[in-house]
């Protein structure tokens, strides 16, 4: 069986092909400037297959917000509008997501299946998804802890098990994913007990761009000073994080080789807030077996894992890994599982 998997982001549409778990072709197309240009990347992927003569069985798609969904879906109708109720909480991808999937759907006659960023989070119990917020607010606008990226945490958790030769459904672990999004995962006997990012991707760490966890009434203070939601959306997400604090860049390397007191706060305020998060969640699992380090920088920062690594030393936890994610890879191995199951 061959799967098709596109990864879309803001402003590129990644691909690659499966046959089972095996990779077979990938590639992307980059620097896509509009609404319209999601759909002849698709388009162009299509070609791409047509001439190398590859002929796939399924398509599936990475979705960041899946709101209420809880597993890997076959789209139809329902799963769009229900993907469509939530774009407004992930605009920067939900929206071209939706663009590249209702093209898949006029392009390809075979099933569409959609991995969400979010069902591995479902798992995480009512105490620790709750805002303590009114109920009927929440409620009336789905106002809660989702959690992001994990498709990635679920795969390097069980990858480093592997590694470790270690049973998943008995570990506990935190997975830092570390790259321009940023996010800790606590899991416990194979499954997500909470995640450092929330309603939206903006909670949490330090990230490239994003601001990660602030006080919210910082937020009423500046609308009071006359900043606009637009205005404020901007500076959260875009002029932010590691972005905003050392005044270079968001990308980690380009803030390590600057002397600039700006840089040197930028990193040692990215890594108390994952210093933090893993202190927190160590205990909320009575102490970590096993630590993974992912992303861009989790993978290949070793200044981060060492740094971090030291500072958390006196917690005791058992091993500590860094292992490379494949995200592709994970949403490739759950449609092949959903498929196989609908034909047993």
């Amino acid at each position: 069986m061959k799967i098709l998997v596109l990864n879309v982001g803001s402003s590129s549409v990644k691909y690659e092909v499966f046959e089972e778990e095996k990779s077979m072709l990938k590639g992307a197309v980059e620097r896509i400037k509009d609404s319209k240009g999601f759909s002849d990347a698709v388009r162009k992927v299509a070609a791409v297959l047509k001439r190398r003569g590859m002929v796939v069985d399924a398509v599936g798609h990475r979705v960041v917000h899946g709101g209420s969904i809880e597993s890997t879906s076959r789209i139809d109708s329902s799963v769009i509008k229900r993907i469509e109720k939530v774009k407004d909480l992930a605009p920067l991808h939900n929206v071209p997501e939706l663009r590249a999937i209702r093209s898949c759907m006029e392009l390809f006659s075979i099933p569409q299946l959609t991995v969400f960023d979010t069902a591995f989070h479902h798992t995480i119990p009512e105490k620790a998804y709750t805002y303590a917020i009114p109920p009927v607010i929440a409620k009336k606008h789905g106002i809660r802890k989702y959690g992001f990226h994990g498709t990635s945490h679920e795969y390097v958790a069980r990858e480093a098990c592997k590694k470790l030769r270690k049973d998943f459904s008995r570990q506990r672990m935190i997975t830092c994913h570390l790259g321009n999004g940023c996010s800790i995962t606590a899991i416990k006997n194979g499954k997500s007990i909470d995640t450092s990012m929330g309603l939206t991707p903006l909670e949490g760490l330090v990230m490239g761009t994003r601001c990660g966890d602030i006080d919210p009434g910082a937020l009423l203070y500046l609308q009071r000073k006359g900043y606009s939601q637009k205005q404020l959306d901007q500076m959260l997400n875009r002029d932010s994080g590691l972005k905003g604090l050392s005044g270079i860049s968001n990308d980690f390397r380009d803030i390590l080789r600057s002397e600039s007191r700006r840089a040197k706060l930028a990193i040692d305020v990215f890594l108390y807030r994952i210093v933090k998060y893993i202190g927190a969640y160590n205990a909320v699992l009575g102490g970590t077996d096993i630590l993974v380090f992912t992303g861009g920088i989790g993978e290949n920062n070793s200044f981060v894992m060492n740094t971090v690594k030291k500072q958390v030393k006196h917690l005791g936890i058992g091993k500590v890994i860094a292992v490379k994610t494949d995200e592709a890879r994970m949403i490739a191995r759950n449609i092949c599982d959903l498929i196989h199951r609908g034909q047993e």
